[in-house]
């Protein structure tokens, strides 16, 4: 019998924690599992957020990609040109192609300053930045060591985006780290969105909301930008609003691969229809996808590729053996925000259930408190940095924290 080959796409997150967990089952069924990427290197994301504060330095985030992924495992180092469905074969940058029994799509997202007119013309780089991506951050760090007064402004062009809650916690941050430089009654932090809140979900809005007023940042919600003046340093929406800005942090709009663009497996964004439960394709029975390269209406960020990891690779095992899927990913997802004091909070939900306050993880003793601003939700923080690097990369269980919602400890 021919051995079967699952091929895996992109060895960020989400395809380096299904790597991890699909070494027992491989070496029990003799399958091959083959992965692709073009960078060697893997950066733990969420410290992007805190680089350009000084909170953390370049080898605190970026790591060699080859130590996290496992022996029996073969590792290509190369950029892929289309994925050929059809013929269940991959073709990569430099002319070889791979054929497939079973593909998992793991490319992730990214931020696509072209997409609005005027963000990417001279100015980006200077007075319009991100910090969704390393370099970016890193330039960022310098900039706002030298920002000392004018209209600072973050901005999200439109949803989906990674992580939904990062722009509000660079907010936050920013509040802080203006104070403890003495000048932030000489900035002016404003808050733009597209959303008609803080966040997506009402309850967490209201909380999140709240901040923002005690914190002096205004926010100008349902902001749809059509362009950017970088002359006048405007945003402009749909409607004809302004805002005014001396230095703009945007999230660009955010896109799937440009491979699945060229391979036409996306939606207008890129992003794959996926069934929202099983994690299959729903244009491909032998595809799954999973992390922010899917359209599932969930969080963009790592606790969801975590959380979905145990449904796909089950249903790895299924579809190989011929066996029914099971539709048990319920789109949770947590997440740690930075409120700025050394303080945060801690949100846990899923398609269904928005965040609600209680205990966390462990529904007595917590220690953490949902949507409450504490220390330890800080230092929850700081620690799932260690978490990322030594538990969620390797495809281990979290103590107390399971990839389907729970209930227990919650006040409904």
């Amino acid at each position: 019998m021919k051995q079967k080959h699952i091929l895996i796409l992109g060895a960020g997150t989400a395809g380096t924690i299904v790597a991890n967990k699909l070494v027992t089952p491989a070496k029990k069924y003799d399958w091959k599992v083959t992965i692709v990427d073009q960078c060697d290197k893997h950066y733990y994301q969420p410290g992007f957020l805190m680089y350009p504060f000084g909170r953390y330095d370049e080898k605190d985030l970026v790591r060699d990609e080859r130590d996290f992924l496992p022996q029996g495992v073969e590792y290509l180092h190369d950029g892929i040109s289309r994925i050929d469905a059809e013929h269940q074969r991959v073709e990569l940058m430099h002319g070889d192609a791979i054929e497939y029994d079973l593909l998992v799509i793991a490319t992730g997202s990214r931020v696509n300053p072209k997409e609005t007119p005027g963000m990417d013309d001279g100015e980006w780089g200077k007075s319009i930045m991100t910090f969704y991506e390393f370099e970016a951050a890193k330039a960022l760090r310098e900039i706002l060591k030298n920002f000392n007064q004018g209209i600072f402004v973050v901005h999200i062009s439109e949803m989906p985006i990674k992580c939904p809650v990062a722009p509000l916690e660079f907010s936050f941050l920013a509040d802080d780290y203006f104070k403890k430089r003495g000048v932030r009654e000489q900035i002016t932090i404003k808050y733009v969105t597209p959303l008609d809140g803080a966040f997506t979900k009402p309850k967490a809005s209201k909380s999140l909301g709240h901040l923002l007023t005690e914190k002096n940042i205004e926010i100008i919600p349902d902001f749809n930008v059509e362009r950017i003046d970088s002359k006048a340093k405007k945003l402009i929406s749909y409607d004809g609003k302004e805002v005014g800005y001396d230095l703009l942090i945007t999230v660009p709009v955010t896109k799937g691969d440009d491979v699945i663009g060229r391979s036409n497996l996306g939606d207008e964004l890129n992003f794959v229809p996926t069934d929202h439960h099983t994690l299959q394709s729903k244009a491909h029975k032998n595809i799954f996808v999973m992390g922010d390269a899917t359209d599932v209406p969930a969080s963009k960020a790592g606790s969801v590729a975590h959380f979905q990891a145990d449904t796909l690779v089950d249903n790895i095992i299924r579809y190989l053996q011929g066996q029914e899927l099971v539709a048990n990913f319920d789109g949770h997802a947590n997440c740690f925000i930075e409120t700025g004091g050394q303080k945060g909070l801690v949100i846990d939900f899923n398609y269904e259930i928005e965040p609600l306050e209680g205990n966390f993880p462990f529904p007595v003793i917590g220690p953490l408190r949902l949507l409450r601003e504490g220390r330890l939700n800080h230092v929850g923080k700081l620690i799932f940095r260690w978490m990322y690097w030594h538990i969620i990369l390797r495809g281990w269980p979290i103590p107390g924290i399971s990839n389907k919602m729970s209930m227990l400890g919650k006040k409904k």
